[in-house]
């Protein structure tokens, strides 16, 4: 008597050599018969690197709060036991599409999508009704735990995560990825200095701004405000940057072509992501208080002297022995100099930081 068998409809493809197919696989399925390697072996011993739950709740959350919108790409997945492929008929036409019969006591083994798995799993707990729908498959016939780690290396091997740049640009569902792309295209300074698809700048780029660099500085500078609406926060953005771009004529000459952006970023701190987000802290600071106007608080900003080679204003506050430095304190400890020339209150951790960073520089100076 035979055994019991799951039965998927797939298409048989050939690849190095060896057969592997490609199906549908209803969704409630996929915990129930994907297996991953939990136990706490060692790495030789496994066949794909050790689940990270901290990204579990996440992807589930994308998955049931975007139910007509998610998109999750094929699992990939060995068959540890006999299976028997049967073509719907010998024609040429169709002798690579059939059923595939996997006996139940086979193993399924993820080589790539574990993550994928335990998310579906999870969603599946808040959500059941996901479980109808489908997800593709590609089915390798195992052939032991080299084979496995071999391929579980080389469908990772040239994987590369795009650019948050890049990831930004193509996400048309996050709301702060529309407050930055609606603020590049309505600011005339970010618009044609930014560059769309990189994270960084490279020395002989024309652009001043990446739109992760936005993005961020847009959460720094809204952080907190209650603006309710996509629309409120982009306008608030929109016009605090097109303010702040007026008193920084640089930007302008830079758009203009009349100096070069590298020329700007060799000699100048505002040409960099570390200015924008410092004056992201001082923009949500002018917002936030609603009892004066913020745009004539904003004027002193065109005074201040952003050259690079001012080192006794910047080094230890924007650049470590000349080098800039994007990190959190000195992003704070750029933004409080800049607060305090436009007369601006520091918060109580903005003071601390501050008193802590004027002491260490005291004591550097008497210690020379």
């Amino acid at each position: 008597m035979a055994g019991f068998e799951y039965i998927f409809p797939p298409i048989r493809g050939i690849q190095a050599g060896r057969e592997y197919y490609i199906s549908m696989c209803p969704i409630h399925l996929i915990p129930k018969i994907f297996l991953f390697d939990e136990g706490e072996l060692k790495p030789e011993l496994r066949a794909q690197r050790t689940l990270n739950r901290q990204r579990i709740p996440e992807m589930a959350r994308y998955m049931l709060n975007n139910p007509r919108g998610y998109t999750f790409s094929a699992l990939t997945a060995s068959i540890d036991g006999k299976v028997k492929f049967e073509p719907t008929s010998e024609g040429e036409d169709n002798r690579n599409i059939g059923r595939l019969r996997i006996p139940m006591n086979c193993r399924f083994v993820i080589n790539d999508g574990q993550h994928r798995r335990a998310a579906i799993e999870a969603a599946l707990q808040e959500n059941p009704d996901l479980g109808d729908e489908t997800i593709s498959v590609v089915f390798f016939l195992d052939v032991g735990l080299k084979r496995c780690q071999q391929m579980f290396s080389d469908l990772n091997r040239f994987a590369v995560r795009p650019t948050t740049s890049l990831g930004l640009l193509y996400d048309h569902r996050e709301e702060d990825a529309q407050v930055a792309k609606a603020v590049i295209d309505r600011v005339p300074i970010f618009n044609g200095l930014t560059e769309m698809e990189r994270s960084t700048i490279s020395n002989r780029s024309i652009k001043l701004f990446t739109l992760s660099g936005i993005y961020h500085a847009n959460q720094a500078l809204l952080q907190g405000l209650e603006l309710k609406t996509v629309d409120a926060r982009q306008e608030a953005a929109v016009e605090f940057w097109i303010e702040v771009a007026r008193l920084i004529p640089d930007w302008q000459l830079a758009r203009d072509r009349k100096v070069t952006a590298a020329d700007l970023r060799r000699d100048f701190l505002h040409a960099h992501t570390l200015a924008l987000a410092a004056l992201a802290r001082v923009g949500n600071a002018l917002l936030r208080d609603s009892s004066r106007a913020w745009k004539p608080r904003l004027k002193k900003l065109s005074s201040i002297d952003w050259s690079r080679s001012n080192a006794n204003q910047w080094e230890r506050r924007a650049m470590n022995a000349g080098r800039l430095s994007k990190r959190s304190v000195n992003v704070t400890l750029t933004g409080n100099l800049v607060k305090q020339h436009l007369g601006i209150e520091l918060t109580a951790e903005e003071q601390q930081l501050e008193e802590d960073f004027q002491r260490s520089t005291n004591g550097r100076r008497r210690n020379r």
